[in-house]
């Protein structure tokens, strides 16, 4: 077995409807391992206790949602049934609950376009009210809570009105901003409505735009919602000066050239969530906050404070893996944020594998020491440097190599960043040809795009990338030219995104005058985790007495069909397909190597725990019966 390890008609009810406070933070587990976080005690200690039993009445009734979806959504909402476990302190504690369900029901059944709904709630046969007068619950123990539901009609939306001053733009694309006369008149609808609104007014530069005026009248009669909303715009702003809090090490001018915030243009929210995203990429800020002041009535200047906390700067790390058939792995790194107080990173890392399962001589190794330093040719290039040495001895070669390269990044939209640079290659290597020493001069670039929802768990989007090189082998005198460009797509097939199809390509190609003249450690060579899951890792491709020597060419497929089945878990099946040609064009001289599997989801606060068995359907030497992987993320 092979395994690999990539470690709210009352105005109070109406607000309520979007006031219900969300869940607290949780403890994480894993497996039932407690990893991080406060651990719940397992009884929450109060005094004088009261125990209780709850039970929620509501006739059947016709609404868009429906009886089984409502009542479910009611107690979804009533703290009555989600905190039953933690008992409430005597009776005025109980009585305290229940009066709080009362306010958030009605705002759910406001929710649901149901206006004239009733809501009532007796404690051992007492009515809630009476029970706070009173202040005292009759009877025994556990007290007999029954929350009775008359939804009454459902309402729809009648006259829509907006006053006040909205840019004319907006107001003709969408005059009534989601509300429709005849359609179900959720009280959602109309908060969402003024948040659309403020919205519309902020991207024409107006800051402080706000709803200051709501007028809701439930006709009863004809079942009509009537609502008039007044819209104040506030002054039309424009960016002032920019001025930076927080910082211990980074240069505040550093901070500003790097949020790009446009002084002197009119305002508009999206430079600031621009602004908030390149500042976050930095890596050097646990905290950001972009503060905006008054704007001044003459010149209409707003200004802007950007407010940061300043992470630690040394960050230490490390981790293990283990195969059975490569045996042990370790890797540690040592990084400075901020070296010189203008966002740079400097990285030292480094590795060993395959410990115990061959001689320290045979064993691999990498270290490799690394700068990064944005902003060097304004803030949306950076430039980063690199020098690495490793040995890697997979079954097909032994190769012991020294980089050198340099970089120089820009990110020309929020989707497609690109790169180029410099490489200087040494190796010296044992494969089925024999030894040979090679010394590479090369001129790589990459070009990226990535427009994913989330790169963890992509539900829709795509992400591609090429990257091509040209370079010379110094020794060798030989010229060789390699690129390859993959591409992956996500598409949901429910709205919920609980089925999620994804597939990726994956080619490749080096134009050189022979496979041997190309060092082994570059050539294509298919198989493992990231290629075709179940064969050998880099053991697929054209063989010279049964050794894989590797090639000039490389088609690779993968298609997934994800499944998620609760909340936190989700099942994969997956295919795999490729292989390596010995020509710069793959010739199909050998079919597609084929690997099949399933795999677990275990859907953590930082990403998918993955774990998927694959088989080889047709496995050649060295390749294993079936390959077990673990890792954080999707498989691509």
């Amino acid at each position: 077995m092979k395994c690999a390890f990539a470690l709210g008609v009352s105005m109070t009810a109406l607000m309520a409807a979007l006031a219900v406070p969300s869940s607290p933070a949780q403890a994480f587990e894993l497996f039932g391992l407690h990893l991080w976080g406060e651990k719940a005690e397992a009884t929450q200690q109060v005094p004088d206790p009261i125990a209780y039993s709850v039970r929620l009445d509501m006739p059947e009734t016709e609404t868009e949602t429906g009886t089984k979806d409502l009542r479910k959504d009611l107690e979804a909402t009533s703290t009555l049934f989600t905190r039953s476990e933690e008992l409430p302190s005597g009776e005025a504690g109980l009585i305290s609950r229940s009066l709080s369900d009362l306010d958030r029901l009605v705002a759910r059944l406001y929710a649901h376009g149901l206006y004239g709904g009733v809501v009532d709630i007796t404690l051992n046969g007492r009515p809630l009210q009476q029970a706070l007068e009173t202040g005292d619950i009759p009877g025994g123990q556990p007290v007999e809570t029954v929350i009775t539901v008359s939804p009454g009609p459902e309402f729809t939306f009648g006259q829509i009105a907006i006053k006040g001053d909205l840019p004319p733009e907006d107001a003709a694309e969408e005059p009534s901003f989601g509300l429709v006369p005849g359609e179900q008149a959720a009280s959602t609808r109309i908060l969402s409505a003024e948040q659309k609104m403020a919205l519309a007014l902020k991207k024409q530069g107006y800051p402080k735009a706000e709803v200051s005026g709501r007028d809701i009248v439930a006709d009863h009669a004809t079942k009509k919602l009537d609502v008039t909303l007044t819209v104040a715009t506030g002054p039309r702003a424009r960016f002032g000066a920019v001025t930076v809090k927080g910082t211990e090490v980074t240069e505040p001018d550093f901070v500003i050239s790097q949020a790009m915030i446009p002084v002197g243009e009119t305002y508009s929210p999206q430079a600031l969530e621009s602004a908030r995203k390149r500042l976050n990429e930095l890596g050097i800020f646990s905290s950001i906050q972009l503060v905006e002041g008054e704007v001044d009535p003459v010149t209409g200047d707003m200004p802007v404070t950007i407010e940061v906390t300043e992470r630690k700067r040394h960050v230490i790390g490390a981790g293990t893996s283990w195969s059975s058939t490569e045996g042990f792995g370790v890797e540690a790194y040592w990084r400075r944020r901020n070296l010189f107080g203008r966002g740079e990173l400097l990285s030292i890392e480094g590795s060993a594998g395959q410990i115990g399962n061959a001689s320290a001589t045979d064993m691999e190794y990498a270290a490799r020491i690394a700068l990064e330093k944005p902003g060097v040719f304004g803030p949306l290039t950076k430039f980063t440097t690199s020098l690495g040495a490793k040995q890697e001895v997979p079954d097909a070669y032994k190769s012991r190599s020294v980089t050198l390269d340099g970089y120089l990044s820009r990110t020309f939209t929020d989707t497609l960043t690109g790169r180029a640079g410099g490489e200087i290659f040494f190796a010296d290597e044992e494969d089925a040809y024999g030894k040979d020493k090679y010394l590479l001069v090369g001129l790589p670039a990459d070009l990226t795009f990535d427009n994913r929802d989330d790169k963890l768990d992509p539900s829709k989007g795509i992400y591609a990338a090429l990257a091509v090189e040209p370079a010379y082998d110094t020794l060798q005198s030989h010229a060789m030219f390699f690129v390859k460009g993959t591409a992956s797509s996500y598409v949901a097939l429910d709205e919920a995104k609980r089925f999620i199809l994804a597939g990726r390509v994956s080619a490749g190609s080096i134009i050189a005058p022979s496979v041997d003249d190309v060092p082994a450690s570059r050539r294509m060579i298919a198989g493992g985790g990231g290629s075709i899951r179940g064969y050998a890792y880099r053991n697929v491709g054209p063989r010279l007495n049964g050794t894989v020597t590797g090639g000039r060419s490389l088609l690779e497929a993968s298609g997934e069909l994800r499944v998620k089945i609760t909340e936190t878990l989700g099942v994969v099946a997956f295919v795999d397909a490729g292989n390596a040609y010995s020509d710069s064009i793959p010739d199909f001289s050998e079919p597609l190597k084929i690997g099949t599997g399933i795999g677990l989801r275990y859907y953590t606060p930082i990403g998918p725990l993955r774990v998927d068995l694959a088989m080889p359907l047709d496995p050649e030497k060295d390749d294993p019966d079936y390959a077990l992987y673990v890792g954080l993320s999707q498989a691509f």
